[in-house]
């Protein structure tokens, strides 16, 4: 059987615009875009992260409803008290740790969750 070499999350959001400027908050950088023509901005993101952490946007057709939403995205990180505190002092963190070992949890634009933890 051949592996599967990479997983890409591929979601659906509102504004690309807006979630590619809150997923460089969290350290993302942009990789690719697509403008449609006729348009001015982007429909289509591809955002990446060291070697490993790849995620594409790519603008709704339907209204994103956050409580609908059922996917988790983790992110791993080597010190996730130093991402804690970095995302803390942006003011995107509105929730306490809730896991023993270092866990927390933010949203994006779009209500999707994203777990941030270690491995």
């Amino acid at each position: 059987m051949t592996a599967i070499r990479s997983l890409v999350p591929f979601a659906f959001v509102r504004d690309v615009p807006t979630s590619i400027e809150f997923y460089e908050r969290l350290g993302f950088r942009v990789g690719n875009t697509f403008v449609p023509d006729g348009e001015t901005q982007p429909s289509w993101v591809w955002l990446e992260s060291g070697a490993g952490a790849h995620l594409m946007l790519a603008r709704a057709t339907e209204p994103v409803i956050a409580s609908q939403q059922a996917v988790f995205f983790y992110l791993y990180v080597d010190d996730v008290a130093a991402k804690h505190a970095e995302l803390k002092a942006t003011g995107m963190i509105t929730y306490p740790f809730y896991a023993p070992r270092g866990e927390f949890r933010i949203e994006d634009p779009d209500g999707y969750a994203l777990m941030i933890t270690h491995t």
